[in-house]
């Protein structure tokens, strides 16, 4: 507006929009359309040749997406950002857009359900080996790559098991191999900003907090800008050598005229075009309406969070709490480095009585969801050993962090006494 930087309150509701030029609509339109005029032949074949960019067709791209995809490069600090169908559409294009059969990138055990077993099983299928490691150890990444690792995969607060991932110290070991980053911030938009800390690439499920609402399944890529692929060389062939399903273009040079975008330039004109994960008009202006309240709703979750934390720890039938605010040692420091703008919304806790206490507890929620998501507006709880973990193995869930005694909960906007009376009812009467 002026050329000064503004905070994340104000690119929330500004970046990528002002005013519909025709009609001076302020709200962004939901443009319902599968193509586009091209205003002459010379025009269409630029845009197919990317001499320019614009619009062709939905499933690659869309004004109301790109409004999505502007503003949240803004909050994020990215050069560019491919908004898709799904958070999980997300994860399966970051990797995609790297490795290919024969190729295998290292990723943190501490996953997400859906996440682990795209890894685990289907991308396998595809020929994408995916070797896991602890992410409390950066070292691992680096035993465990070979001259065929593309990516390193993270979560920042991992989903269930909420242990803070070193971003920085794992990011700095792969730039001198050219190993990029990528990390899925879903559970810490806005408190967490890993590009800042060396990350080349952020995954969301936009479903989640950025939407808010549990109204609109989404996903988004941010392509950092900070990552020199051409430099990469050898160790990133799908972005230095010739691509033949687009007459032959070289990722990292196609991109120098329109930015520092090779990766998202990739993701959007041959992934998101030959697969087709797009993004519906209508569920980005519903997400747009969810991330202009991002930056207040944000605050409320972390210190309703910290309120039931302290809660739960003082409960005779809770033997763990897990959640930032607890941490001591190093993950207290990972704490404060990471999450400068609050400690989460999302927390976990062990009973007791094991997987059946587990089951009596959320059976006895009355305020609370029992839905698998996250981030919701609304209070939200679920055991995920029999649910968004039950497909992994014994050895698998314990990796992930959810063993059979543990509850994740995620904290909403609700009045924080009447979220306290709940979880002490449903805690008083799954003991019974």
């Amino acid at each position: 507006m002026t050329g000064r930087k503004l905070h994340a309150e104000t690119l929330a509701l500004h970046a990528g929009w002002r005013a519909d030029p025709a009609t001076g609509a302020v709200a962004p339109p939901i443009y319902q359309t599968t193509s586009y005029q091209f205003r002459d032949a010379e025009h269409a074949a630029d845009l197919f040749a990317l001499k320019e960019l614009g619009n062709i067709y939905t499933r690659i791209g869309n004004p109301t997406t790109a409004i999505l995809e502007q503003r949240i490069a803004a909050l994020e600090g990215g050069a560019a950002a491919v908004a898709v169908a799904s958070g999980q559409a997300a994860s399966a294009f970051a990797v995609q857009n790297l490795a290919r059969a024969g190729d295998n990138i290292v990723s943190g055990t501490d996953l997400y359900g859906g996440t682990w077993n795209l890894f685990a099983n289907t991308l396998r299928d595809q020929g994408i080996e995916v070797r896991f490691v602890d992410p409390a150890d950066p070292e691992g990444f680096v035993r465990a790559s070979d001259d065929r690792t593309r990516a390193w995969y993270v979560e920042t607060l991992p989903n269930p098991k909420l242990v803070i991932c070193p971003i920085g110290e794992i990011a700095a070991l792969g730039r001198p191999l050219g190993i990029p980053l990528i990390v899925d911030n879903t559970a810490a938009p806005l408190i967490a900003r890993p590009l800042d800390h060396g990350a080349a690439v952020v995954v969301y499920s936009t479903t989640k907090y950025i939407g808010g609402h549990g109204t609109s399944i989404g996903g988004i890529l941010v392509d950092g800008g900070n990552f020199d692929w051409e430099a990469a060389g050898a160790r990133q062939p799908l972005l230095n050598t010739a691509d033949p399903s687009y007459h032959g273009a070289v990722w990292s040079e196609a991109a120098k005229p329109l930015g520092p975008i090779a990766y998202a330039l990739r993701v959007r004109t041959v992934l998101l075009r030959d697969l087709g994960a797009a993004l519906s008009p209508f569920n980005a202006f519903q997400i747009l309406q969810g991330l202009e309240t991002l930056p207040l709703r944000m605050p409320r979750h972390c210190e309703n969070a910290v309120r039931v934390a302290a809660f739960l720890s003082g409960r005779a039938d809770v033997t763990r709490v897990i959640h930032p605010s607890l941490q001591t040692g190093v993950q207290a420091e990972r704490a404060a480095r990471y999450l400068q703008g609050g400690q989460g919304g999302l927390l976990g806790f062990e009973l007791a009585g094991g997987r059946e206490a587990g089951r009596r507890f959320i059976d006895a929620l009355e305020l609370f969801y029992h839905v698998a998501n996250i981030g919701d507006a609304r209070s939200l709880a679920i055991h995920p050993a029999s649910t968004t973990h039950s497909q992994l193995s014994p050895e698998e869930k314990a990796a992930a962090g959810a063993s059979e005694g543990y509850v994740r909960l995620s904290i909403g906007l609700e009045h924080i006494d009447d979220i306290l009376h709940d979880l002490g009812q449903a805690l008083d009467r799954a003991g019974e």
